[in-house]
């Protein structure tokens, strides 16, 4: 039986366009220039980009080992960038309101929730189906995202939010979906995760021992783990979720069917 379904924010419940993560440079950097100058400092704006960049490496680095920090070390890498002292010189205060400059431009241009997710999210809670959301971050923490799901109307709809800046880790280790599956309180066997990417998503949540809905339009299976539906729009995963359960209560004519994960496709049944 399916009691809870964990679910990926980035292209799943929310989308935003290409142009958006330049725009956020933008803004964090012009942000960060303007406070360093109300607290005394006067750093070229060049300085900054240069160090942005550099702070962006760093991190990647890190990320590409499955793990994560919080926001204000982003922070401090930056400023370290530009100079190695820069963070002690700064003092506490500024580091605080260099970190809200650099969190806060998602919340001027937020990303668009997906046209089904509110329904579906409804539709899940009327069936009394718990859901947890488990992301990865990358410049914008978890924190500013909750804002922007409240300001959504969406946020109590989860009764769990696990983001990679606040736990240290990232999908697709499986250590992402343990806590999600402790705070929800939940038994692995009861949980089916749903989200679009086929390494992350896929991947990390079977590694975790949880069935999968991949949200993939047009795509079809693109992981060497396949998933144990696919859907091609997100306001189809309830009646999936129905499928998943009547072919788990289904029984097996041959034992060694019993084994096989079932697969669906959710077609679209009317126009995008």
């Amino acid at each position: 039986m399916i009691k809870a379904v964990t679910i990926d924010l980035w292209g799943t419940v929310v989308v935003d366009s290409p142009s958006t993560d330049e725009r956020y440079r933008r803004e964090r950097l012009a942000g960060l220039e303007t406070t360093l100058l109300r607290f005394g400092f006067r750093v070229p704006a060049a300085d900054l980009a240069r160090a942005y960049g550099e702070s962006g490496r760093h991190l990647a680095r890190i990320w590409r080992r499955w793990r994560d920090v919080p926001v204000e070390r982003h922070v401090t890498l930056l400023l370290q960038a530009v100079d190695p002292a820069l963070p002690g010189r700064v003092g506490s205060e500024a580091i605080i309101a260099l970190t809200t400059a650099y969190s806060s431009p998602a919340l001027l241009a937020p990303p668009t929730l997906d046209e089904g997710a509110a329904r579906v999210l409804e539709a899940l809670r009327d069936r009394d189906i718990v859901v947890g959301l488990v992301s990865n971050t990358l410049r914008t923490p978890g924190e500013v995202l909750r804002t922007i799901l409240k300001r959504q109307g969406v946020l109590d709809r989860f009764a769990a939010t696990v983001f990679s800046d606040e736990c240290g880790v990232r999908k697709p280790d499986p250590a992402i979906f343990d806590i999600a599956l402790e705070r929800l309180g939940m038994d692995r066997k009861e949980v089916v995760h749903v989200g679009d990417d086929p390494i992350l998503d896929v991947e990390g949540a079977r590694a975790a021992g949880l069935r999968v809905v991949q949200l993939a339009p047009g795509q079809g299976w693109a992981s060497r783990y396949t998933p144990d539906a696919v859907i091609e729009r997100l306001r189809d995963l309830p009646g999936v979720l129905a499928d998943l359960e009547r072919a788990e209560r289904r029984p097996a004519a041959n034992p060694a069917l019993a084994r096989l994960r079932p697969r669906f496709l959710a077609r679209p049944t009317g126009p995008r």
